[in-house]
């Protein structure tokens, strides 16, 4: 290895560990955990799961990797989840308890710090309210609720506890995102004006989630807990009283990316929702949406495109940001990164972070040759654009890094970088396609509208 290449991995290397702090913001918080009557290390916390399904055990597998956490309860209302995330935990030497209400678990755990909420978004309000009201501070996973009347309660809940609530929209603590944001964006001003903004995630069809043989719940327990059959526990995303669709399952993430980018919130939205493969008493909600945003920000105006399919995989999730000097795409999948140049733009703009390491030397295609033909077609074609791979490596699983930043914001060493106003503000930007796609026409937004007053 060369001195320049080492040259350039140290900085790419400072960059990472810098660009976390500034997500985690290093202004002291003012949580201060007491250490009363407890034989934990000073350091270590002691964090429960509710939620121990899917996204719940993609959690603790990220969370249990962050030094000092312990999972000493589980819950969850289904024995098999629970059952099986408390065997992991024990795998990894986390003793714990296992509990099918979350109140018992509250009376009973008494030396817990902190909650990580995973389960299904009807219940985020009822379950962060009864943790930040017991004491502890939250990490609910997105979407903060799939209404707004629910997640404007756990704003005040926050608000009249005084714990952290952090809202898992990880992309915010990402330290790729916070370099392209905060780098390339606003200081550089690599892309020039954006105008344009266009995301997606697609799914392919897939069948519907089932339970192995011999563990379903009774019907008594199911209807205890809102549940029609063991079909709507497994399947809940697809039931309007229960989730709020593929655009908040799949979209929040990327749309909460358009805002926090711009630094603004949309002033209206036009959408489309349509079931085009799946049978409607099974999928309550659209298996296709499409939706378009229109921004007022200081530069101009900014119109932002978003689907997401769940009948096709094709080009999977991505969001790119387009202004008149270049385009940035955007994806939690390193690999597909890259920052394109207009070929028009002086190349020596960009060299100096080439040399640093952060884009790689740019790729130039060559422009198809047409071949020969008898007709003469009068056909301008633009020169493709110049493209810059990123080259900041983030080996942490996805999630890790905001689940780190929110331990760390416990601590008192950190602001966390999605808290419960920010969640509000993308639950209204994300709930409002829905509405819009209901009324069949375009709705307004009004700035008072995302703020809880």
């Amino acid at each position: 290895m060369d001195t320049h290449e080492s040259d350039r991995r140290m900085d790419r290397r400072r960059f990472l560990y810098s660009t976390t702090a500034l997500g985690a913001g290093l202004t002291l918080a003012p949580a201060v955990l007491s250490a009363a009557k407890s034989t934990k290390k000073p350091e270590t916390l002691n964090v429960a799961l509710i939620g121990a399904g899917a996204q719940g055990k993609v959690l603790m597998e990220a969370a249990i990797r962050v030094p000092g956490v312990r999972f000493p309860a589980v819950c969850d209302i289904w024995p098999y989840n629970r059952k099986w995330v408390s065997g992991r935990l024990r795998a990894y030497r986390h003793p714990n308890n296992k509990y099918e209400d979350y109140r018992e678990m509250l009376a009973q755990e008494k030396d817990l710090d902190a909650v990580i909420i995973a389960s299904p978004d009807c219940f985020h309000a009822e379950h962060t309210i009864a943790c930040l009201e017991a004491g502890l501070h939250v990490y609910c996973e997105k979407e903060m609720s799939n209404t707004l009347e629910g997640a404007r309660r756990m704003v005040e809940a926050a608000r009249r506890t005084d714990k952290l609530l952090q809202i898992g929209h990880q992309r915010r603590s990402n330290p790729r995102y916070i370099f392209c944001r905060d780098k390339l964006l606003k200081e550089l001003k690599l892309l020039g004006r954006i105008t344009a903004i266009n995301g997606q995630w697609n799914r392919s069809v897939h069948d519907p989630e089932g339970w192995p043989k011999g563990s379903a719940m009774d019907a008594a327990a199911l209807k205890r807990y809102g549940y029609e059959s063991m079909h709507q526990l497994r399947n809940w995303r697809w039931y309007k009283h229960l989730g709020g669709g593929p655009i908040v399952d799949l979209g929040s993430h990327q749309i909460d990316i358009y805002n926090w980018f711009l630094g603004a919130q949309p002033t209206s939205v036009l959408a489309s929702g349509r079931t085009n493969y799946y049978d409607k008493k099974t999928h309550e909600w659209y298996d296709t949406v499409m939706a378009i945003y229109e921004y007022d920000v200081p530069q101009g105006s900014v119109s932002a495109y978003y689907q997401t399919i769940t009948t096709n995989s094709s080009q999977g999730y991505f969001e790119t940001f387009m202004g008149h000097e270049g385009t940035l795409l955007m994806s939690e999948k390193a690999a597909r990164c890259r920052v394109y140049r207009e070929s028009w733009v002086d190349e020596s703009k960009w060299d100096p972070w080439v040399r640093k390491g952060y884009l790689s030397e740019p790729e130039v295609p060559k422009p198809a040759t047409p071949k020969p033909s008898g007709v003469a077609l009068n056909v301008g074609e633009s020169i493709p654009a110049p493209s810059y791979k990123l080259l900041l490596d983030v080996i942490e699983r996805v999630h890790q890094p905001h689940l780190q930043n929110f331990f760390d914001a416990i601590r008192g060493r950190a602001q966390l970088t999605c808290p419960a106003e920010i969640g509000y503000e993308t639950a209204v930007t994300v709930l409002k396609v829905n509405e819009a796609a209901a009324a069949g026409r375009k709705l307004d937004f009004k700035p008072r509208d995302f703020v809880v007053s």
